[in-house]
């Protein structure tokens, strides 16, 4: 079988997309049953050298924008390039797996789509409406609408002469991840290749995410107006109109048309369904992530945890009981303030403990700062204690999370809170005051507690992060991980490590227009009394003697195996690609 993945992050691992990749290629149970891997996606900078073409390690076969023309490459992919006016990248690139140490050769195929034959594109956009009704005019304006589109048919006839055209000898699955990935499947389908097959790989669901973010209430509103519209025959353009808008969401909504759809959480799966009603009569395949799993012990963890100890004793001059993190980007969709409202909660029960803690907020939206950058504000005004607005400090959206710190910190002792908006976790980038030695390894391993209470999270591979090293995990029950977890957990319903929050459960039933004007002081009394019961839960969980400690490393190895890319690959994968083939 030939497994071709339709991606942006073709080269270089950009998110959730890229780690999901690297994650199912590189098990084994993929390598024994896929012949060959191929990546395709369109060109995303055309002024990098050649050998960075491809990424750190990858070696371009052909490239017509490098005049690299490789017999027989150039006879097969210039007739392609002067049809549709475009250039066309091929050659090979490593895949890695970090956790796991693993590595294969995956192929790619690179469209440089900055230009293109327009009378062309025009007809396949004409094709694109008439077929599936997808209104390209619309939105030729958004670059990451137009793009995919571009890439389609120069895309699809790149993977012709390489090899992969479903002749009878051989079966190819193409997955499109995303919306970025449907245009070029929408074409395999109109092609009509007998032995191809066409999958939607639903990460998420792009038309509702702007819903669950943009109202007030949130998940609180969303998940129980899906439950109630779910009992009769309504979509989401029914009661949520503005999905027009989006861009995103006539491709997602072609979905329809692939072969299978896979979907990595339960919620994903639900969410399509009242996306379209043709989803409700199609069989769905849950192909959930995987989670790292990585052996440790008790000697480990320790010195992970007196490291992350030291940290904040050269932060605030003391070192804490505990430790909690929440490594995520500092958006909307990940729920810190309900992080906040459960550290709130947690004070006082510490306090009258005479325990103390430090939550570290891991994440930037403004990427890697400079290490002179970081010592900079260090040595001026105490960053990460401290925070300005502005680059190399607080900027495109972090601005929310640091003031909401900095007003926590503010009435709370036995508890503080500390954003480090920078990219890894070392003395090199995250400045002096860090321990010499300090890895990334550390803020996984060293953790008591992850918090994960997003309102929006189609599955959620960080929350479960520090699992194998035996940290207490809290995950809302909206993020997809939540499924697999339930799934994998050998023991009583939340006594392992995983606790599942709960700010779906309203104080009283609810019909739909009255959950569509549910109210922030509504929203703000559910989340108020779900973050002090799980404040309540943790500060009794948390292990208190090398026994407990011990035996929470033992369930959270044991959860984390269950759930590994190897299991997600041989248990979920491998049968929905086979189904899709056949």
């Amino acid at each position: 079988m030939i497994v071709v993945h339709v991606t942006h992050e073709a080269v270089e691992k950009m998110g959730g997309i890229g780690a999901v990749i690297s994650g199912l290629t590189t098990a084994d149970a993929y390598a024994k049953n896929v012949s060959r891997t191929i990546l395709v996606g369109p060109l995303l900078a055309t002024d990098k050298p050649v050998n960075l073409r491809l990424g750190q390690g990858g070696h371009v076969v052909y490239s017509s924008l490098d005049a690299i023309h490789t017999p027989p490459w150039r006879e097969k992919f210039l007739p392609i390039e002067r049809t549709y006016d475009v250039g066309i990248v091929y050659g090979h690139r490593p895949i890695d797996e970090p956790c796991s140490g693993r590595k294969i050769e995956a192929e790619v195929i690179l469209v440089d789509v900055f230009h293109s034959n327009r009378a062309r594109l025009n007809l396949f956009k004409g094709e694109l409406f008439k077929k599936f009704g997808i209104p390209s005019d619309r939105f030729e304006g958004v670059w990451e609408f137009e793009e995919y589109v571009r890439l389609a048919e120069p895309g699809f006839e790149a993977l012709r002469v390489i090899g992969c055209n479903g002749s009878a000898q051989q079966q190819v699955v193409v997955l499109a991840h995303e919306y970025m990935g449907m245009p070029l499947a929408l074409k395999a389908i109109l092609a009509g290749s007998p032995n191809t097959r066409t999958v939607f790989y639903a990460h998420e669901v792009a038309s509702v995410r702007p819903i669950v973010e943009m109202s007030q209430g949130h998940d609180t509103m969303f998940y129980n107006v899906l439950a109630e519209a779910s009992q009769g025959d309504q979509e989401v353009q029914d009661l949520f109109p503005q999905v027009h808008e989006n861009y995103k969401h006539p491709l997602v909504r072609a979905a329809r048309y692939c072969d299978r759809v896979f979907a990595v959480g339960d919620f994903v799966r639900e969410e399509l369904r009242f996306l379209d009603r043709h989803f409700r009569t199609m069989e769905i395949d849950l192909v959930y992530n995987g989670i790292p799993s990585m052996p440790t012990n008790l000697e480990e963890n320790r010195a992970s945890r007196a490291r992350m100890r030291a940290y904040c004793k050269n932060l605030f001059g003391f070192a804490p009981t505990w430790v909690l993190t929440h490594v995520a980007r500092p958006v909307l969709s990940k729920g810190v303030w309900r992080d906040l409202a459960v550290l709130h909660h947690m004070e006082p029960l510490l306090a009258a403990r005479n325990e103390t803690a430090v939550y570290f907020m891991l994440g930037t939206l403004a990427g890697q700062r400079r290490p002179q950058d970081i010592r900079q504000m260090e040595r001026v005004y105490g960053w990460p204690l401290v925070h300005e607005q502005g680059y190399p400090d607080l900027c495109q959206g972090e601005e929310v999370v640091g003031q909401s710190v900095e007003f926590f910190n503010r009435g709370h002792q036995a508890v503080r809170a500390v954003l480090v908006n920078q990219w890894d976790w070392n003395r090199a980038v995250c400045g002096d005051r860090m321990p010499e030695g300090m890895t990334f390894r550390d803020a996984r391993a060293g953790t008591d507690v992850e918090l994960g209470l997003s309102i929006y999270e189609p599955f959620g591979i960080s929350q479960l992060e520090p699992l194998c090293f035996g940290a207490l995990c809290a995950v809302s029950n909206v993020c997809g991980c939540m499924g697999f977890a339930r799934r994998a957990d050998g023991g009583p319903s939340g006594a392992g490590n995983v606790l599942e929050a709960d700010f779906t459960t309203l104080d009283q039933p609810m019909d739909i227009p009255q959950l569509l004007g549910l109210t922030i002081a509504q929203r703000d009394r559910i989340e108020a009394r779900e973050a002090a019961r799980l404040a309540g839960i943790l500060v009794e969980r948390l292990p208190r003697d090398e026994k407990a400690l011990a035996a929470l490393i033992a369930s959270g190895q044991a959860q984390a195996d269950r759930m590994s890319w190897e299991r997600v690959v041989e248990d979920y994968l491998l049968p929905s690609l086979t189904r899709a083939a056949h």
